[in-house]
């Protein structure tokens, strides 16, 4: 994805300098910010698509800098990058309105595919400038995510509301990794042992839904997540 426009807040000069040149050569126009006192500033004088912060970061920590850009555009997608994975950190980030939180270390071309996740389903969602997208072509299937049907021809499935709210967090993060704590904080608000659990009920669920079209497998990701494939 070209001419895209990254705000890069990262005080690990090392780091944030080969994560900009990565994204650099893979078309991403970047904006490297060191300083959490610089970022706000630097943010509302440029035109961004995305932004990528770190949570500790020199004097303004990176979720008080997410707030402050959320407050002035509700919009724009987050992704915090962190080498803290405390439960409390990660409820926090995605409280503020992350989109998805990288523990460090972690493989740049990792980062890539989730903001070409995040920018594709934002895409899709802003077909019209106030409705939300609740309507999704899935294989041989169509999802309506608001009446929470599930439909193959003459056959419809009525799905619960967290079975609709975790198929539609799947197809808004396809062809990428679904975070195990992400989908639990979003759609269980918890994410112990037993919401885990319980979530992968709902897995095997959906799988067993889908299971008519070969071209959609949903995938488990060992000790990260699940995804959604979809092979065209």
């Amino acid at each position: 994805m070209s001419n895209v426009n990254v705000l890069l807040v990262e005080d690990d000069t090392n780091f944030g300098s080969v994560l900009k040149a990565y994204l650099g050569i893979n078309e991403f126009n970047v904006t490297w910010v060191d300083d959490g006192a610089k970022a706000f500033k630097t943010f509302i004088e440029g035109t961004f698509d995305i932004c990528v912060l770190d949570v500790m970061l020199p004097n303004v920590d990176g979720f008080t800098i997410a707030r402050r850009i959320k407050e002035h555009n509700p919009r724009i997608p987050l992704i915090f990058l962190t080498a803290k994975t405390l439960k409390n950190d990660i409820q926090e980030g995605f409280s503020i309105g992350a989109d998805d939180y990288i523990t460090k270390p972690f493989d740049s071309e990792v980062l890539i595919w989730k903001i070409n996740a995040i920018l594709n389903r934002d895409k899709l969602s802003n077909g019209s400038a106030n409705a939300p997208k609740t309507s999704y072509e899935l294989g041989i299937y169509t999802f309506d995510a608001e009446v929470r049907t599930l439909r193959h021809g003459d056959v419809e499935e009525k799905l619960s509301p967290r079975e609709a709210d975790l198929l539609k967090l799947l197809i808004e993060n396809s062809n990428t990794v679904l975070q195990r704590d992400k989908a639990l904080l979003t759609i269980w608000k918890d994410d112990s042992y037993f919401a885990g659990r319980s979530m992968d009920v709902y897995i095997t669920k959906l799988r067993k839904y889908l299971k008519d079209d070969p071209s959609i497998e949903i995938s488990s990701v060992h000790g990260t997540g699940f995804m959604l494939k979809i092979k065209h």
